[in-house]
């Protein structure tokens, strides 16, 4: 018998630590090889952790909603025989005991509670408080020893009042000096009064109060609590809204050529490589070159610096079953040519619907489109995705009456059109430049060859 370390994977270069969010697997239970053993939270993507070899869970090393560093171990699973990565447990070897020696029973109990209380102590209970914290500061404060009271009495200074890692490391330095920087005095009972005094709550700042609900919960309503996702996208979007002065632009574009060109080459398309040819490659396609024709919509603004990218990096919402949107990320999308790109989408959305993406499938993109076309909106206008200055939505394709103008003269017929919505950051994107970018999508899309080989 050996005992196997399961640690938690490396999960992509610019991912050091995950939150556990859920045990699969109880002590006790066998575990086949390549079986599920926990899950595992990052800031969008929800993933499992699989084991590496057949067993029995022998333990587990964190508890739900700890945070865990790459690499550390985080279960410990009994095997046959031997494998890599295996520890020795021991079995069959001698070990000297040194016999104790006799504590007195009340000494004994005394040790006992003060290990309770030392206990109790380090590990506290963030769940209770209706305020936000988030797991970086939240293991901050358990490997420090900071008290349930100690942390809600600190003064956030992040968005709606949160506590940032600075404020919880200002106060670490103010607590070892003995004073009291940007965090309110945490009231302490009389010291005269004979009965045990009820611990004083902390001052509320403005931000701290939670809002009183103005929502009635009448006889038969259902109250359903957002999910973690769901609660990072509505921060997310709130904190978007916050930061960016959002403008949008609007255009029309007609998309016959398009529509009739997809139409002709869509089956031989999927007999040939297996995959179904949406628009939406197309339309990724378009926003790749409109984007290299200008650079300056695929930057972000550092403070009063801006970061113009190198690479073209395109997000693209998809809508998972349970009605949270995900952005995974086409890098290096204008590298890619149209069947690459088929490719890539269907991939992307295929595992983002069965959340099987990686950390790093959602991470670095320079400019986001959203397909709202898709639940048969007309148009729309999208939050920008931070610290993006630019996102496009794509409206439903139609097919409506319109004036065609010909060197014969004008008359009326039936075209596929729809329209593009571009919201962008006024604060670095001008009205003339977010209106070019998305005319230049349009025109692009207008000017499609009907005779492009693919």
């Amino acid at each position: 018998m050996s005992k196997f370390e399961l640690k938690l994977p490396q999960m992509g270069e610019s991912v050091a630590e995950a939150t556990l969010t859920n045990w699969l697997k109880e002590v006790g239970d066998t575990i086949e090889m390549d079986e599920a053993v926990f899950e595992i939270a990052t800031d969008k993507v929800d993933s499992e952790v699989p084991s590496e070899v057949d067993g029995v869970l022998l333990e587990k090393r964190f508890d739900v909603d700890d945070v865990i560093k790459v690499g550390e171990v985080v279960a410990v699973i009994q095997v046959e025989g031997e494998v890599e990565n295996a520890v020795d447990d021991g079995a069959g070897e001698e070990v000297s005991v040194e016999e104790p020696a006799e504590v007195p029973a009340r000494e004994l109990e005394v040790q006992m509670a003060g290990v309770k209380e030392s206990v109790s102590t380090s590990t506290p209970d963030f769940s209770s408080s209706e305020r936000f914290y988030s797991p970086l500061v939240k293991n901050i404060a358990k490997e420090e020893n900071v008290s349930m009271d100690e942390l809600e009495a600190i003064v956030g200074t992040g968005k709606e009042g949160r506590v940032t890692k600075n404020d919880i490391m200002a106060y670490l330095e103010s607590r070892s000096n003995g004073s009291q920087t940007k965090v309110e005095a945490i009231p302490q009972p009389k010291a005269k009064t004979e009965k045990a005094a009820t611990p004083l709550a902390p001052k509320e700042t403005t931000a701290d109060k939670p809002k009183e609900s103005k929502v009635h919960v009448g006889a038969g309503d259902e109250v359903i609590p957002l999910t973690r996702m769901g609660k990072l996208i509505a921060h997310h979007m709130i904190e978007s809204i916050s930061t960016s002065a959002h403008v949008q632009s609007f255009v029309e574009v007609d998309v016959t050529n398009v529509v009739n060109w997809r139409n002709k080459v869509k089956n031989a398309f999927q007999e040939r490589e297996g995959e179904k040819l949406t628009f939406t490659p197309i339309f990724m396609e378009a926003v790749a070159m409109a984007l290299k024709k200008y650079p300056m919509m695929n930057i972000s603004l550092d403070g009063d610096k801006v970061v113009k990218k190198k690479n073209i990096n395109l997000g693209m919402a998809a809508a998972l079953p349970d009605g949270n949107l995900i952005v995974p990320v086409i890098k290096n999308a204008d590298q890619l040519n149209l069947v690459g790109m088929a490719k890539t989408v269907n991939d992307l959305a295929s595992r983002a619907r069965n959340n099987q993406l990686k950390p790093d499938e959602v991470r670095d993109g320079t400019y986001t489109v959203t397909n709202v076309g898709s639940f048969g909106s007309v148009f729309g206008t999208p939050i920008i995705n931070q610290p993006q200055v630019g996102i496009l939505a794509l409206g439903a394709i139609r097919k409506i009456p319109s004036v065609i103008e010909t060197d014969q003269g004008e008359y009326i017929g039936i075209r596929s059109k729809m329209y593009l919505s571009h919201s962008y950051d006024h604060r670095v994107v001008n009205g003339a430049l977010g209106g070019m970018f998305v005319k230049a999508v349009a025109d692009y899309l207008e000017a499609w060859d009907i005779n492009r080989e693919i």
